[in-house]
């Protein structure tokens, strides 16, 4: 059996939808193991949703993947690592070709939550599905945040520098209160917010703090954030979320949708005064 066989092993029996999601993950996994072997993780750190789905096991799937530098660098390009990446596919006999994606103001600001001084890279690899996977560099990260080495086994044993999940927790946060999508509610958010509050992880505020006066979420003159206003800025958001929309945007991630039947404006208040801080 080859390693990319014994991979799809793990959903063996899996609907078409699932195997779909399923082939999306191998190739995000086997990108991790290309940037690994080039050195990109001396000068980065995964972070985002994906980063959860394939590191602690959160029980929706996820499409694109997520990095920071360790500190900022305006200058950043991943040329040096496109080869490294395009050899890893070719060893499992996949061709895989990166290009850099233009940002317009629009993008950057309302669909994508993109920030300008983030590079975006579209990776396309051809195999059993043709598939394409965003890969966005945080170029100016804000910075107070930790990391941790994680292992992965599959394509060969690594390790990966991932944010903590206290500051994980801190930039989902950030982007649940604060992402704006022209017709869209990021229901994922909302999904990966409770798994935080369901798994006991800490949020930490002083990064959530960082991330929001660098975007220009808070005002700089405002005063430091404590738990008591940060959780009264997540209730009002909460009482305008459109729940049912919140739904819809998630379900197509999840194996049993039945997980969202509990969703409600007071279920998510009540997850809110639930947040341990540190």
């Amino acid at each position: 059996m080859s390693v990319v066989e014994q991979m799809l092993a793990r959903y063996q029996g899996a609907t078409p939808a699932v195997q779909t999601h399923a082939w999306r993950e191998i190739v995000q996994e086997i990108a991790l193991a290309g940037l690994n072997r080039g050195g990109f993780f001396d000068k980065a750190a995964f972070y985002g949703g994906t980063c959860l789905r394939i590191f602690h096991r959160l029980p929706r799937f996820s499409e694109d993947l997520d990095f920071s530098l360790l500190k900022p660098d305006p200058g950043f390009t991943l040329e040096p690592w496109l080869l490294p990446l395009q050899n890893e596919f070719r060893a499992f006999g996949l061709e895989a070709e990166v290009t850099q994606k233009q940002k317009s103001v629009e993008t950057a600001i309302v669909s994508a939550f993109l920030k300008q001084s983030s590079g975006v890279y579209q990776l396309q690899v051809d195999g059993k599905k043709s598939i394409k996977i965003k890969l966005e560099v945080d170029t100016d990260p804000p910075l107070g945040f930790s990391t941790d080495e994680q292992l992965l086994l599959l394509p060969y044993s690594f390790y990966t520098k991932c944010f903590s999940l206290s500051d994980l927790f801190a930039g989902k946060m950030h982007a649940l209160m604060y992402r704006t999508w022209k017709t869209r509610v990021k229901g994922r958010d909302w999904f990966d917010f409770e798994w935080y509050v369901r798994s006991g992880h800490s949020l930490h505020l002083a990064h959530f703090e960082l991330r929001a006066r660098q975007s220009g979420d808070l005002s700089t003159e405002a005063i430091s954030l404590t738990p008591e206003n940060f959780l009264v800025l997540l209730k009002q958001r909460i009482a305008v979320l459109d729940i049912n929309a919140a739904k819809h945007d998630v379900e197509p991630f999840l194996r049993d949708a039945s997980a969202l039947d509990i969703w409600s404006t007071q279920y998510f208040t009540q997850l809110a005064d639930m947040i341990k801080f540190v």
